[in-house]
């Protein structure tokens, strides 16, 4: 946007003119930056108004639609969710006329019924979309607070009785891939024969739930993309999959999480979770003093925000163990040196 030049007044001030509908619109401020704010927003303004209204529901429709060759399916499913059940109130309302105040209430009436991620996210989707189609109006809305991730890891005894149990089973290669490689439900959906090399395999798509069913996409990180030793039990349970295509698995990720419940109850197991696997095979990678590097990668983290959950969750659970060998060593240090000067 092409704006004409300010001039400093006598006085100080800045003034600079600009044209809007043919008419010329004075605009005079202490500061040159401030003039030119004043001004572009002035013709921004007067550029909306011309335009066709646009409400906010529109204006998801548009940004979701805008995104959906870039974006996972799985993201994609979820933005049109939110679209369809979230903040309702403010869809019909044109997106120039929208103000902070609706939002603000529209987040307070979903925080009473909903958790504070998914609010969150539509309220994220809707910050988006807005910086997108009225780019000056910048949202500060108060939004419920974090909420701590509880996560679940199964004790070594609960996962000889899951490993024992699921013996035999369809769910027998899914719950060996999530636990001792640190599959996610959806790298084991996407597992196809060519991925297997040898006692290699290579981990390098997904399967997951988009508009229109199962969608194959990429791993959901580049270093998601990554190749992983198989060790002769799991090749021996592969080997005796059959070939009815190309693919090692054949259940969803529902059918792989409710089949998993409900072998925890049968084993009289308390609740965990498919994912809770990979908690395990994160937990046993800590026990086993292996490098966060090196468990990154093998997990195909880009970062290493899980592990830091999961030994915060390991230590919060040995703390006492912890606290007892800390005294016990600073027990035995004062004896010694009591001993020593006596």
């Amino acid at each position: 946007m092409k704006l004409p030049t300010p001039k400093k007044l006598p006085s100080g001030n800045w003034n600079v003119v600009v044209m809007v509908g043919g008419r010329r619109i004075s605009i005079t401020e202490p500061t040159e930056k401030k003039a030119l704010a004043a001004a572009a927003a002035v013709k921004a303004g007067a550029k909306r108004e011309k335009q066709i209204p646009l409400t906010v529901g529109d204006a998801i429709n548009r940004y979701i639609e805008s995104k959906d060759a870039v974006l996972s399916p799985a993201t994609v499913a979820g933005y049109r969710r939110i679209r369809a059940n979230a903040f309702q109130e403010l869809m019909p309302i044109h997106v120039s006329s929208l103000t902070q105040e609706q939002v603000q209430r529209a987040v307070n009436s979903m925080a009473k019924t909903k958790s504070s991620k998914s609010v969150r996210n539509a309220h994220g989707l809707l910050s988006a979309t807005l910086a997108t189609y009225r780019p000056d109006f910048t949202l500060h809305t108060t939004l419920p607070q974090k909420q701590k991730a509880e996560i679940s890891i199964p004790t070594p005894e609960h996962i000889q009785v899951i490993l024992s149990g699921c013996s035999g089973t369809r769910m027998e290669l899914p719950i060996y891939l999530a636990v001792w490689l640190g599959l996610r439900a959806s790298e084991i959906r996407g597992l196809t024969w060519d991925c297997i090399s040898g006692d290699t395999l290579h981990v390098k798509q997904a399967i997951v739930e988009g508009d229109h069913g199962p969608a194959v996409k990429g791993t959901k990180t580049t270093a998601g993309d990554r190749r992983l030793h198989l060790p002769p039990q799991l090749l021996e349970i592969i080997q005796r999959q059959p070939k009815t295509d190309e693919y090692l698995v054949h259940l969803s990720g529902q059918a792989m999480y409710k089949a998993f419940s409900r072998l925890c109850e049968k084993l009289g197991l308390p609740h965990y979770r498919f994912h809770d696997l990979r908690h395990a095979n994160a937990s046993i990678m800590l026990a086993l003093g292996i490098p966060n590097r090196y468990a990154q990668e093998r997990m195909g983290h880009a970062t290493d925000n899980m592990l830091k959950a999961v030994y915060q969750h390991t230590m919060e659970h040995k703390r006492t163990e912890v606290d007892t060998a800390v005294d016990t060593y600073f027990s035995h240090l004062l004896q010694t040196k009591l001993q020593t000067q006596n």
